[in-house]
């Protein structure tokens, strides 16, 4: 890996475009916040929630998802009922002049990485990782991620427990309805 005079400058080669604001009303917060709540249930089912027909909840969705407001339905695994119970945060700093992007698409090739941040501050990357036990997060550290061309420095953190909201879209949604004056449905 060569220095280069701008380490982020190909940055936005290997992450996500910003995208534009999309514009939502009412009825789009209330179907979203439904589909939150279970992302599973019919369009008829979300039709009676949000009074509306099941044609018209169809375009609404169908238009969110066009719009990226609504960028999938996901299954939700449980990693540790699979054998992976452990999680693993590296802190990554890369070396004077690095270029990022390289580290970067070197950690995303590794089935392990589960979610990378570019961060500011005294470090440039924050890797979560999901691993089996410590012989396996130490072969991984030790056969994949010092070998990275780049990496000056990593910190390695074990986390203990997740500690995550009931349902972290449904309360940003309803904080957005909130905020408009529109009355809670769901």
């Amino acid at each position: 890996m060569a220095t280069v005079s701008a380490p982020f400058a190909r940055l936005a080669e290997v992450t996500s475009a910003a995208r534009p604001e999309v514009e939502v009303d009412d009825l789009d917060l209330a179907l979203l916040r439904a589909l939150a709540s279970d992302a599973r249930q019919s369009q008829r089912a979300l039709a009676r929630q949000v009074e509306m027909s099941p044609p018209a909840v169809a375009d609404r969705i169908a238009r969110l998802e066009r719009l990226g407001a609504i960028r999938g339905y996901r299954v939700e695994v449980d990693w540790a009922a699979l054998g992976y119970p452990v999680v693993v945060y590296i802190a990554v700093t890369a070396g004077p002049g690095m270029d990022l992007s390289e580290i970067i698409q070197a950690i995303r090739a590794l089935p392990e990485a589960e979610d990378m941040s570019v961060v500011t501050g005294g470090l440039d990357l924050l890797v979560r990782l999901r691993v089996r036990d410590h012989v396996h997060l130490r072969e991984l550290l030790l056969a994949e991620i010092f070998q990275i061309s780049g990496v000056q420095r990593t910190e390695t953190y074990l986390s203990l427990a997740d500690v995550e909201p009931a349902n972290f879209t449904a309360a940003m949604l309803a904080q957005m309805s909130q905020r408009r004056g529109a009355p809670e449905k769901t």
